[in-house]
């Protein structure tokens, strides 16, 4: 059977205070019975996993940066609506 970890030895396993695991509880895996949170060795592993970061940028980037250009930026192609003052004008 699995081992099941208390909120202060999944802390230390996976170097972080207890009250970050406390604070972000609801976004990790776990399991509750009653009031009792416990983490078992797959719930550390998965935390583990989702909270890995690969750098985005550098040569041990796996995927490269995107460009900095205008033409680049996802909502590039949005512009601005006419103002409230055009309208009035085209009412009257």
């Amino acid at each position: 059977m699995n081992r099941r970890h208390t909120y202060p030895e999944a802390a230390e396993i996976l170097r972080v205070e207890e009250t970050w695991l406390r604070r972000h509880i609801k976004q990790l895996p776990h399991s509750k019975k009653g009031r009792v949170v416990t983490f078992s060795d797959e719930d550390l592993d998965r935390i583990d996993a989702l909270k890995h970061h690969e750098p985005t940028t550098g040569p041990l980037a796996i995927v490269t940066a995107p460009s900095t250009g205008a033409s680049s930026h996802p909502m590039n192609h949005l512009r601005p609506l006419p103002s409230r003052a055009s309208k009035a004008l085209q009412r009257a």
